[in-house]
Order: C-alpha cells, then sequence, then structure tokens
C-alpha cells in the first residue's frame, strides 16, 4: 500500500511542479522582466515547494535563491507574503531551482516509510503542525494554487497557457 501511495504522490505532485516549470519557461521575457506579480508568484512558489520539503526539520531550510523578510508596510507591490527575493532571478536559475527541488521531491516521497508519514513536519513559530503526509499534500496543493495562477496570468498578458500535465515527466 504504502509504495502505491509513494508512487502516486509522485507522479501528482511531480506533475504539479512540472506544470509550475511550464508557466515560467513559456513566460515571455516581457512579461517576465515587466509584470512582478508573474515573478513573485514562481518565487515564492518554489521557494515554499522546497521549505515544505525540508523534512522533518523546517529550521534547516536554505533557499537556494535567497530572499529577505520585510515588514508588512514596506513589501513591494505584487509581493506574495513576506518574503521579498534578494533579486529579480531570471527565468533559468527559477527553472534550474525547480530541477533542485523535483530532485528533493523524488527523494523525500521515495524514503517515506511507514513511521516516517506519521512524523511531525512543525514549522519553528508553531503555526504550522502537519504529519510528514499532511504537508505534503498541503505542499501539493499550494504549488498547484500558484502554478494555475501563472497560466491565468499567461492568459491574461500573453494570451498562452501551459500545457497541463497529467503526471510526472521524467
Amino acid at each position: 500500500m504504502l509504495e502505491t501511495i509513494k508512487e502516486s504522490l509522485w507522479q501528482q505532485f511531480g506533475a504539479a511542479i512540472n506544470t509550475l516549470g511550464n508557466a515560467i519557461e513559456h513566460c515571455p521575457e516581457a512579461v517576465w522582466q515587466s509584470k512582478k506579480r508573474f515573478f513573485y508568484i514562481a518565487y515564492h512558489s518554489i521557494v515554499l515547494a522546497d521549505y515544505y520539503l525540508t523534512i522533518p526539520a523546517p529550521e534547516e531550510f536554505h533557499s537556494v535563491l535567497p530572499f529577505s523578510f520585510t515588514e508588512p508596510d514596506e513589501i513591494p507591490d505584487g509581493v506574495v507574503g513576506d518574503m521579498v527575493p534578494d533579486k529579480h532571478y531570471t527565468q533559468p536559475e527559477m527553472l534550474g531551482y525547480i530541477e533542485e527541488v523535483r530532485a528533493k521531491l523524488r527523494d523525500v516521497v521515495f524514503s517515506l516509510s511507514e513511521e516516517k508519514v506519521s512524523e511531525r513536519w512543525v514549522e519553528p513559530s508553531g503555526d504550522m503542525d502537519y504529519s510528514v503526509l499532511e504537508i505534503l499534500l498541503y505542499n501539493l496543493r499550494h504549488v498547484q494554487h500558484h502554478a494555475a495562477q501563472l497560466n491565468m496570468l499567461l492568459r491574461q498578458e500573453a494570451n498562452m497557457r501551459s500545457e497541463w500535465v497529467f503526471r510526472v515527466e521524467e
């Protein structure tokens, strides 16, 4: 049973990561540079996907593409949350990060055991306290939510979209 869950989780979560990557890859350079909201949503999505995959100790998380925390009154327009990237990263930088997160996801999913899925993933602030299985499902939903936002922005700004991903493409 656990092997079926791991394979299904990998196939569907991997598909969500690929959907996010496709939206970033298909974004025209002009939109990437001028529509900061697109960049911020993409950045937020991949950094938090990486963070939520830091199992079981999120306090050990270190982003590949650095950011700073900003006070609410200083958050630039379009920023999602309070994480402000240290710079406007390029699409190739973001796609490289996605590759690293996909590899991390694969390692996490296929290292799951009966005991591991029930362990607790607790954010240092204590605001989030989930089983490892639940944080993986939460993370999948978070990635897919923002991938859908990016596809909506692609439609609005460039009259284009990325293709639906049924299962992870290796």
